[in-house]
This record gives structure tokens, C-alpha cells and sequence, in this order.
């Protein structure tokens, strides 16, 4: 027992690698802080396109989109961090994170966002259409605002999997939390900076499955 707590929960070990593991939160952090909002605008983006009259931009857009949501986003990072260059385009690997999770979660975002819009009943955009307002005034005042509410559950728990997306980073040596953790385990011959790293991440994401949790049991009622 006692060798079990040395390897995995030594105080002195995980307080001093803390400030390392610290610094590496800061970068997962801000991976989120560019990735969630981004993909977030390129989903509405992706579900507004879903909407045209054009068979050729559905289309083209689905096969798209299902290309996004099938390739593993580690496949997408590699390609385009180890891909690019060949093409005479080589890329921070801040840059190469961000590009890639994007687009991941711009496709996944968007099937959301699209099936929020299409569960908007259409007496909604009649009404708003009867008070004088234009079919784009509609949608951005009446209808999007609906749709994202009644997929709000579902627009946060893909928000989580952005979170715990960052720890692929690491693949291109950028610096995130889970990178640090292991730059100090591999220092240390110790796997208490992982499980520091582990319930970090715990600590943050736990109180939004709870929220998500809530959220689907209120829809549900």
C-alpha cells in the first residue's frame, strides 16, 4: 500500500511539479478559450448552409462534414501539422492544434446547431415574419436563439470533449497540461504529476457534467 501512494499520490512530487503543471493549464486553457468560440461560430456557420435551397451546397457540405466528424481528430492534428509542410506551409504547433480542433468541432457544433433550428416549429417564423420582421432578422432574433436553447445540453457536453480534445496536443509537443505532466513524470520516474494532472482536469469539468446532467432531466420533464 505504501508503494502504491509513493508512485501515485507523493505530496513532495506533486508539489513540486505543480508550477510546471500549472503552466502547462495556462496553454489547455487558452486552446479552449480560441477553440470553443471559433467552433462554435463555424458550427452556426455549417448549420446555416445545411439550410440552403441548393442541393449542390447540402451536399457538398454533408459530405464535408461527415469527412470532419469521421476522421479521428488525431489523424486531422497529424495531418496537417506533419502533412502541411510538404506543401511548403509549416505551422506553429499552437497553430496546428488550433486549425485542427476547429474543424472538428465546427462539424460536430453544426449538427447540433442544425438539428436545434429544425426542432423551432415553423408557426415560429411565421409569427415573427407577421410582426414585420425580415426572414434574416427572424432567424437571428426568433429562431437561433430557440435553437441553441433547446440544444443546450448537448452544445455544452461537446464543449466538455473540446476540454479533454486538448490533451492530444501533446502529440505535436506543445506544452499543455498533459504534456507537462509527463515532462515531469518522466523527471521524477513518478506517476503523481498524471494523477495531479488527472484531477485537475476532474476539478474542472466535473461541475459541468453535473450542469449538463441537470439540463437533460429539466428537458426531459
Amino acid at each position: 500500500m505504501e508503494t502504491l501512494v509513493q508512485q501515485f499520490f507523493n505530496v513532495d512530487i506533486i508539489l513540486k511539479s505543480l508550477p510546471l503543471v500549472l503552466q502547462g493549464l495556462k496553454t489547455t486553457l487558452l486552446i479552449c478559450l480560441i477553440v470553443v468560440p471559433m467552433g462554435l461560430l463555424g458550427g452556426i456557420l455549417v448549420a446555416v448552409a445545411s439550410l440552403s435551397k441548393s442541393k449542390v451546397v447540402r451536399r457538398s457540405l454533408a459530405g464535408f462534414v461527415d469527412l470532419l466528424r469521421a476522421l479521428p481528430p488525431l489523424v486531422l492534428l497529424i495531418l496537417i501539422y506533419s502533412g502541411l509542410p510538404f506543401l511548403g506551409l509549416r505551422l506553429s504547433p499552437l497553430a496546428a492544434v488550433t486549425i485542427a480542433f476547429f474543424l472538428n468541432n465546427a462539424a460536430y457544433y453544426g449538427e447540433i446547431v442544425r438539428a436545434g433550428i429544425e426542432s423551432v416549429p415553423a408557426g415560429q417564423w411565421e409569427a415573427a415574419r407577421s410582426t414585420g420582421l425580415r426572414a434574416d432578422q427572424t432567424f437571428i432574433w426568433v429562431v437561433l436563439p430557440q435553437g441553441l436553447r433547446n440544444v443546450l445540453p448537448d452544445l455544452i457536453s461537446n464543449t466538455v470533449e473540446v476540454v479533454k480534445l486538448t490533451s492530444l496536443a501533446s502529440v505535436v509537443s506543445l506544452q499543455e497540461m498533459l504534456y507537462s505532466a509527463d515532462m515531469a513524470r518522466s523527471l521524477t520516474f513518478n506517476t503523481s504529476p498524471l494523477v495531479l494532472a488527472a484531477a485537475i482536469y476532474f476539478i474542472m469539468l466535473w461541475p459541468i457534467v453535473r450542469l449538463v446532467s441537470k439540463l437533460e432531466h429539466s428537458a426531459a420533464r
